[in-house]
C-alpha cells in the first residue's frame, strides 16, 4: 500500500456571479463574527450587562421575524 496521500479532487471554477455571491456571503459572515467578537470582548472587559438593560427574548424574536418577513427571498 502506498504511503502517499490520495490526490485532492480537482476544483470546478465558479462563474463570476457565483464567485461574487460567495465573496459577499463571506464578507457578511465575517462582519457577524466581528460583531460577536466585540460583544465577547466587551463582556470580558466589563462583565455581563444587567438584566434590566436587556430586551426580553420574545420582543427580540418578534422583531427578527418581522425583519425576515420584509426581506427579499434568497437561495443559500
Amino acid at each position: 500500500m502506498s504511503q502517499q496521500p490520495a490526490p485532492a479532487p480537482a476544483r470546478q471554477p465558479l462563474d463570476e456571479h457565483a464567485a461574487d455571491s460567495a465573496r459577499a456571503y463571506a464578507a457578511a459572515e465575517r462582519a457577524k463574527t466581528d460583531v460577536l467578537a466585540s460583544v465577547l470582548e466587551d463582556i470580558a472587559a466589563n462583565g455581563y450587562p444587567s438584566p434590566e438593560s436587556g430586551v426580553p427574548w420574545e420582543i427580540a424574536r418578534d422583531a427578527h421575524l418581522a425583519r425576515l418577513a420584509g426581506e427579499e427571498p434568497r437561495v443559500a
